[in-house]
C-alpha cells in the first residue's frame, strides 16, 4: 500500500504493508492470492472457533462447574475469542472484494476495534491461566480466589478497552484510487505512530506475555520433574501435565511469532532502516498469513486449553449425562404424541370412510 506524504495508510485488519514503486509490478499476484486464500482461511477459522468457544462457554457456565480459578479466565477467554470471531466474516468479505470495504464507517471502526481488544485481552488470559497453573501445581497451599480472578478478568478487559482508543481514532474508510475500492485502513496523523503503535503491540501483546509463560511452563515442568514424593502413583499426571505444557507454549508461539516478526520489521522500515525490494515485498506478501496463523489461536485455545484436558472432558460428559435423560424423555415424548396423533387421524379416516360408504349405498 502507497504511503501519501501526510498520512500513514495500512490496508488490512493489522498489516502496514510495505511496497514501494520498484515492487508495484509484482503487487497484482501477491493481491490475487490474498483474495482467493485468506477468505476460505478465515471463514474456515470463524466456523471452528465459534463452535467451540461456544461450547466452552456453554459447559463451564452451569452451574457446576463456574466457581474456579481458571474456569474463570477460561470462559473469559472463550468470550475474548468470540467477539473477535465475530468480526472475521467482515474481513473476509474486504479480502475477496480485493480491499472494498462497503460495510461503512462505524462497521471498519467496530471491527478494528474487536481485533484490537482481541490482541490483548486473549494473551492476558493465557497468560493469566500460566501463572494460575505455575501457583496450583509448584504451590498448591497458596490462596487463589475466585474473586480476585473475575477482578483481575475486569482489569484485563479495561486495559484491552483502553487499548482500542488509537483504532477507534485512526482507522476509518478511505478512498484508495489506484486500486478503485474503498478500504479500511488506520490513518495516522504522522509517520510515528505506527512504529510506536506496532512496538508496544509486539511487547505487550506478545514478548512479556510470552516470557512469563515460558518461565512458569519451565518451572513447572522442573517442579514436577524433581519432586520425589509420589512420583510412581502421579507420573500419568505428570506426563499429561508436561504435554499440554508444552502445547501451550507452543501453540501461542507458533501462532502469533511470525506476525509480530514481521510487524516488527516494518515497525524498523518506518523508522529509517533500509531493507531489500524483495524483503519488503515478502512482508507485505506473508503479512495476510501470518495474520492467519495468529487468528487460528482463537479456534485452537477451546481445545488446546478444554479439550486435551481431562476436566473439561469430564465436565462434558457429566453435563450430557445430566441433560440426556431429559433429551430422551422429551423425545419420547414427542414420539408418543406423534403416533397417538397418528391413531386419531387413522381413526378419523376410517370413519369418514365408513360414513361415505354408508351414505352411498355400499354393502
Amino acid at each position: 500500500m502507497d504511503t501519501d506524504s501526510s498520512l500513514n495508510v495500512t490496508d488490512a485488519p493489522f498489516q502496514h504493508q510495505v511496497q514501494n514503486d520498484s515492487c508495484d509490478y509484482l503487487s497484482p499476484t501477491v493481491s490475487q492470492y490474498q483474495r482467493r486464500l485468506v477468505p476460505i482461511f478465515y471463514t474456515f477459522i470463524f466456523l471452528l472457533g465459534f463452535f467451540g468457544n461456544m461450547l466452552v462457554i456453554y459447559v463451564f457456565c452451569q452451574s457446576s462447574s463456574r466457581r474456579t480459578v481458571a474456569n474463570t479466565y477460561l470462559v473469559n477467554l472463550a468470550a475474548s475469542d468470540l467477539l473477535f470471531l465475530s468480526s472475521l466474516p467482515f474481513w473476509a468479505v474486504y479480502y475477496s472484494m480485493g480491499y472494498d470495504w462497503v460495510f461503512g464507517r462505524l462497521a471498519c471502526k467496530l471491527c478494528g476495534a474487536l481485533l484490537t481488544i482481541n490482541v490483548y485481552a486473549s494473551v492476558f488470559f493465557i497468560t493469566c491461566m500460566s501463572v494460575d497453573r505455575y501457583r496450583a501445581i509448584v504451590y498448591p497451599l497458596s490462596t487463589r480466589s475466585v474473586c480476585h480472578a473475575r477482578t483481575i478478568s475486569v482489569v484485563i478487559w479495561l486495559v484491552a478497552v483502553l487499548s482500542t482508543v488509537p483504532t477507534l481514532a485512526f482507522r476509518d474508510i478511505h478512498p484508495l484510487s489506484q486500486l478503485n475500492v474503498t478500504a479500511c485502513v488506520m490513518i495516522y496523523p504522522n509517520s510515528l505512530w505506527h512504529p510506536m503503535l506496532t512496538l508496544a503491540k509486539n511487547t505487550l501483546g506478545f514478548l512479556m506475555p510470552f516470557v512469563v509463560m515460558a518461565t512458569c511452563y519451565s518451572r513447572i515442568g522442573r517442579h514436577l520433574l524433581t519432586t520425589p514424593d509420589h512420583l510412581e502413583q502421579a507420573q500419568n499426571r505428570i506426563d499429561r501435565v508436561l504435554r499440554l505444557v508444552i502445547a501451550v507454549v507452543l501453540a501461542f508461539f507458533l501462532c502469533w511469532c511470525t506476525f509480530h516478526v514481521l510487524t516488527f520489521l516494518g515497525a524498523l522500515r518506518d523508522l529509517g532502516v533500509n531493507f531489500s525490494c524483495r524483503t519488503d515485498l515478502a512482508v507485505g506478501a506473508l503479512l495476510p498469513i501470518s495474520l492467519c496463523l495468529g487468528f487460528s489461536n482463537s479456534a485452537i485455545n477451546p481445545f488446546l486449553y478444554c479439550f486435551v484436558g481431562n476436566h473439561f472432558r469430564e465436565q462434558l460428559c457429566r453435563l450430557y449425562d445430566e441433560k440426556a435423560p431429559r433429551l430422551s424423555q422429551k423425545r419420547d415424548s414427542i414420539s408418543t404424541r406423534l403416533s397417538s396423533f397418528s391413531r386419531k387421524l387413522s381413526d378419523v379416516k376410517d370413519s369418514g370412510t365408513i360414513e361415505n360408504l354408508s351414505q352411498n349405498g355400499a354393502p
